[in-house]
């Protein structure tokens, strides 16, 4: 079965790969990627980017 894995990269840093999104959305506050809001919605920094691959 294969799965998708998560994470966010910023200009200076590199996050873990979680399996799955809302994981590496809650904690892309610790590399500076963005944040959720009061609503649990991700807000994303700028330059911020969702990267993903298949781990099968």
């Amino acid at each position: 079965m294969r799965m998708t894995e998560y994470r966010f990269i910023t200009r200076n840093r590199v996050g873990k790969w979680y399996d799955d999104l809302r994981d590496a959305q809650r904690f892309a506050e610790r590399i500076g990627a963005g944040f959720l809001d009061p609503g649990g919605r991700f807000v994303p920094y700028r330059g911020t980017v969702l990267e993903f691959r298949d781990r099968g």
